[in-house]
């Protein structure tokens, strides 16, 4: 049996490369051989540039795409370049989802993110409330793109499903962290950001340490290495079972933990993590973001998937990751 040719843009990322790692991990296609990954950095391939996504997918001819190249952030950088994060997140998707179909690739994974749904939708948030309500003006612009994506891979079904077989998927995460992610002081998530900041803090004896916002809004994360996991069942699940939990124009599943806890627990859980025994203060000033992202996770738990890596096991990872990172 021939292997397949699985394409994972975005495969130098956190989620691309814990997909990679899933993709090639023992057992986790059983008796079928392993997959042949096909990768691209950027400089090698500019998914923005249609013509440039065509010629490399007329070439190389993938069975099965993952799709989880983006251009992604936190409050701070999601804020300061709106049109960045909304014209390069249409133009990815926009430009592999359509070559993909040109090409005949029959399935084909999405990566969204939590923050399609309304700010205040109530929670724990479902599929199905997925353009009832205003979205999150701090990340708005990153939230359309995603709603888009969702809809592409939609609109390629309904259009071309029994014809040519398309069937394209997608899955929703909530707040990811892990292994490969962005350190960054300014432009990375929530969880790194506090881990540089603690770990600095430590080394450098501040006695206080501040952290945006006041603390209460509440946050569920998901391990990446369960969030490649999930990817992984979605996309093999039969089109039988993606369909009995899905409909056409509610496809997406999300992907969660199951739990959330406020940003002051997780504060405090990093600290002890990292070692650091200042003081945490909050600056009321800056902003919070949406009050709460808890996600409904039953779809996938219904499909046979579960997260398995808790909080705290996942951030003392996560830790060791950035540590290994200033070696």
């Amino acid at each position: 049996m021939t292997a397949q040719k699985i394409y994972v843009a975005g495969h130098r990322g956190m989620v691309g490369s814990a997909i990679i790692r899933r993709l090639l991990a023992p057992n986790t296609h059983s008796r079928l051989p392993t997959p042949e990954i096909i990768t691209r950095t950027h400089d090698q391939l500019d998914l923005t540039d249609q013509q440039a996504v065509r010629e490399f997918f007329a070439v190389e001819k993938p069975d099965q795409v993952y799709l989880a190249a983006a251009k992604v952030g936190g409050i701070h950088a999601n804020n300061t370049y709106p049109a960045d994060f909304i014209y390069l997140n249409l133009m990815i998707e926009a430009n592999v989802i359509e070559a993909a179909f040109r090409h005949g690739v029959k399935k084909l994974l999405f990566l969204g993110s939590s923050c399609i749904y309304p700010r205040l939708v109530e929670q724990p948030m479902a599929e199905s409330a997925l353009l009832t309500g205003p979205l999150e003006s701090t990340n708005e612009p990153y939230a359309i793109a995603k709603i888009t994506g969702i809809k592409l891979c939609e609109s390629y079904n309904r259009q071309y499903g029994e014809s040519h077989g398309t069937d394209y998927r997608s899955v929703m995460p909530t707040n990811l962290y892990g292994p490969g992610d962005n350190y960054h002081p300014e432009n990375s998530h929530v969880i790194p950001a506090l881990i540089r900041r603690f770990h600095e803090a430590r080394e450098n004896q501040d006695p206080v340490v501040t952290v945006w916002g006041t603390g209460t809004p509440r946050r569920e994360f998901l391990h990446v290495d369960d969030m490649a996991a999930a990817c992984v069942h979605v996309m093999n699940l039969d089109k039988a079972s993606y369909e009995q939990h899905t409909e056409p124009m509610q496809s997406h599943i999300n992907v969660g933990w199951g739990d959330d806890v406020t940003i002051r627990e997780l504060a405090e859980t990093i600290a002890q993590v990292v070692g650091y025994t200042g003081k945490i203060e909050f600056d009321t000033n800056k902003p919070d973001g949406t009050p709460r992202k808890l996600i409904d996770s039953s779809r996938l738990n219904a499909l046979g998937w579960q997260a398995t890596i808790g909080l705290k096991e996942g951030l003392m990872q996560t830790y060791d990751d950035y540590v290994r990172q200033q070696a």
